[in-house]
């Protein structure tokens, strides 16, 4: 097994340029790629996006050879900005560093290279306060793992989309700007298509409404009771495909956003194999195991919390008999979260830390007609490398869903999501609250889509 993880590393470098993996048979294929264009690229989008921002921000993003001096020269914090910059707005910020590099031709851990360098230099030279870790790691590191999820889809919509070329390069740009910007910008040079090497993937597109079930706002404000969710999710590269192996980063990867007319967005998260192997035991079980890379950014109306991490952990199939499929990812390992109250009477819980966490992700399918999804996880924010409070959290949250055919890719589905933090502060006063309980669940009701992979089986007999 310690091979397959060796011959999975040396076949990275090359299916990644282009090269056949180890073991293939196919013959090379020359990429173009440029080192320079995305460098410039970062350098140009740092700088307009610091001039926009100063223009609608204000002195905070004004930028003089003082502040660069003073940041070069001054040790990294930790800053308390509002926390959607912070965890969703810089992630997005470091995807398109990512996009500029990997659209470019570069493989996926050059672009994570100069994603961090980008993310680095914002803090030296985009802004006028201090530079940060907490926004080195959202930026630098979560947005490689965001901007790979969306590079890939974006090339998935080229390669296979539906409709016309003009729609599939409106599609695939909407999806990765920056791979779209590439794509437009230098023509002919960087217009090949990433090679999917054809992957089996589930994807579906759920619109409806939810109500409030169970609500406990601890220190929150008013919440909305019932909302409007457009929710996209994604399973690309599942394992089993005869023929598909796990030489790239993010060859397997889960991405899934969900919009909310209450909060814009409640949740966006992924999570990539990074190093794996696939392996198979018995008849019935393929599957994949590894280092998995993932970023995960929640907000259910009352409290929100985000993490970037690394895990082990192990995705597969199992065939319980000729109609029935289970599907299921286990993980477990730490990242680097921040949480906070949303609506809060006071600014005492906004903080972070090193985050121990884990993961269980479940689908039965039931021949074609319906699939039930089950899945849990849970972070325990620690002290350790925080900033701010001396507050832990320990968050769960829990979504069950049911999913039935209607016709052809026309779904219903029901959904119920819950969510629970458990707080300690106890660096505070005895006169002061101590302890915070916060929950909400919320039942739902949607029409989904399913596209061509209906529930995502994979018949590799």
């Amino acid at each position: 097994m310690a091979f397959g993880v060796g011959s999975t590393l040396a076949g990275a470098a090359l299916a990644d340029e282009g090269l056949p993996a180890l073991g293939s048979s196919e013959p090379p294929v020359e990429r173009r790629k440029s080192y320079a264009v995305p460098a410039a690229e970062i350098v140009g989008f740092d700088f307009l996006l610091s001039r926009f921002d100063h223009v609608y921000y204000g002195n905070e993003y004004r930028v003089t050879g003082s502040t660069i001096r003073r940041n070069l020269r001054s040790p990294w914090n930790v800053d308390q900005d509002p926390y959607k910059i912070n965890q969703l707005f810089h992630p997005y910020q470091g995807s398109m560093y990512h996009g500029f590099a990997r659209s470019a031709g570069l493989n996926f851990w050059e672009s994570l290279g100069y994603t961090f360098a980008g993310s680095a230099m914002w803090e030296i030279a985009g802004e006028d306060t201090l530079p940060s870790r907490n926004d080195q790691v959202a930026s630098g590191i979560a947005g490689s793992f965001l901007g790979e999820a969306l590079f890939r889809m974006s090339s998935l919509v080229l390669e296979q989309g539906y409709g016309n070329r003009t729609w599939r390069e409106v599609g695939a740009a909407l999806i990765s700007p920056s791979t779209g910007f590439n794509r437009f910008a230098f023509s002919d040079r960087f217009t090949e298509v990433l090679n999917s090497n054809n992957p089996a993937y589930y994807g579906r597109l759920q619109v409806g409404t939810s109500v409030t079930s169970q609500h406990h706002a601890g220190d929150s404000g008013a919440a909305a009771r019932n909302e409007v969710l457009v929710d996209f999710a994604m399973d690309y590269g599942l394992p089993g495909k005869p023929g598909y192996h796990y030489s790239r980063p993010f060859d397997y990867f889960n991405f899934q956003v969900t919009a909310s007319s209450a909060n814009a967005i409640e949740s966006m998260e992924t999570r990539g194999l990074l190093i794996g192997t696939d392996y198979a035991r018995g008849e019935n079980y393929r599957g994949i195991w590894g280092l998995y890379g993932s970023y995960d950014y929640i907000a259910p109306q009352i409290f929100r919390v985000s993490s970037t991490a690394l895990s082990l952990g192990t995705t597969g199939e199992l065939r319980l008999s000729n109609s029935v499929v289970a599907q299921g990812t286990i993980l477990a390992g730490a990242g680097y979260a921040g949480v906070s109250t949303l609506h809060a009477a006071q600014s005492t819980d906004y903080h972070y830390g090193l985050a121990p966490q884990g993961l269980l992700a479940l689908r039965f399918i039931f021949g074609d007609t319906t699939s039930l999804d089950v899945t849990a996880r849970d972070f325990f924010i620690s002290r350790v490398a925080g900033a701010g409070t001396t507050s832990r959290d320990n968050i769960a949250r829990a979504e069950f869903s049911l999913t039935m055919r209607v016709l052809r890719e026309h779904a219903i589905a029901i959904k119920y999501l819950w969510s629970r933090r458990d707080a300690a502060f106890p660096g505070l006063s005895d006169l002061a609250r101590n302890d915070l309980a916060q929950s909400r669940g919320t039942v739902g009701l949607y029409y989904a889509y399913l596209g061509k992979g209906r529930f995502g089986a994979v018949d590799w007999r």
